[in-house]
C-alpha cells in the first residue's frame, strides 16, 4: 500500500485517476491535512516537522510500505522524517527530468512558499547528475487566490499563461512546482518543455511500495 500526504483534498481524485490509468491494483491511502500548509506558510516548513512525522507514523502503522508527499512546500521535511519506510516527494522525478532537458530551468509556482524548496530541489538534482543548472523562479500572480476560491479552471488558465510567457530564449525547461498545476501542462503553447509532478511522482511511489 502506498500512502499519500496531501495538503489539499483536490489531489485525492487526481491521484486516484492516475492510479486507475497507470497503476491498476495499487492500493492508495490518502492523508489530507490542509492546516499543515497554512502553518508552514506562516512559520516555515520546519515548524510543522513534528506534525508531518506524526502523519507519516500513522501511515506506517496503517500498513503503508512507502509514502508519497504531494506538497512541494513540505517535501524536504517529509523526506527527512525517516518513519521506517521510503518517503518520497512527488516533485523529485520531475526535477530530475527538467535538469536532463537543459541547464536553464524556470520554476513556476502559484504559492510563494513553494518557490524556494522547488528551486533547491532542482539544484540538488543537477548536482546529483553532475550537470550545470541556472534556476529562475516565477510566481503566477493571483493564481493561488483563484485556487483557494475553488475556481480551478481560472487557476489552471493563469498557470498556463504564466508558462506561455516563458520563451525558448529564456529557458530549456519549465517546472510546474505544485501538483495542482499539472492540468496547465496540457494548455500551454510555449515551445519550452513543461514538466509536472503527479504522473512521474506516483510512478516512483508505486515502485517504492512494490519494493517495500
Amino acid at each position: 500500500m502506498l500512502a499519500l500526504l496531501h495538503t489539499s483534498p483536490v489531489h485525492v481524485p487526481v491521484f486516484d485517476a492516475l492510479r486507475d490509468r497507470a497503476h491498476p491494483g495499487l492500493e492508495l491511502r490518502h492523508f489530507v491535512d490542509e492546516d499543515l500548509l497554512v502553518r508552514a506558510r506562516e512559520r516555515g516548513p520546519d515548524a510543522v516537522a513534528a506534525d508531518v512525522r506524526a502523519v507519516l507514523a500513522r501511515a506506517v502503522a496503517g500498513g503503508a510500505r512507502a509514502v508519497l508527499c504531494t506538497c512541494s512546500t513540505l517535501g524536504a521535511v517529509a523526506e527527512s522524517a525517516a518513519p521506517g519506510v521510503p518517503v518520497l516527494r512527488v516533485d523529485r522525478p520531475m526535477a530530475a527530468a527538467a535538469v536532463a532537458a537543459g541547464p536553464r530551468v524556470v520554476v513556476l509556482a502559484a504559492l510563494e512558499s513553494t518557490l524556494g524548496p522547488t528551486a533547491a530541489l532542482v539544484t540538488e538534482e543537477a548536482d546529483r547528475a553532475g550537470r550545470p543548472v541556472a534556476v529562475r523562479t516565477l510566481l503566477v500572480d493571483g493564481a493561488w487566490d483563484r485556487f483557494e476560491a475553488g475556481d480551478t479552471e481560472a487557476y489552471v488558465r493563469l498557470v498556463a499563461a504564466g508558462a506561455d510567457a516563458v520563451t525558448g530564449a529564456d529557458a530549456d525547461a519549465i517546472v510546474l512546482a505544485q501538483a495542482s498545476m499539472a492540468p496547465a501542462q496540457h494548455l500551454t503553447t510555449t515551445p519550452v518543455p513543461v514538466f509536472s509532478s503527479p504522473g512521474p511522482g506516483l510512478a516512483a511511489g508505486a515502485a517504492a511500495a512494490r519494493r517495500g
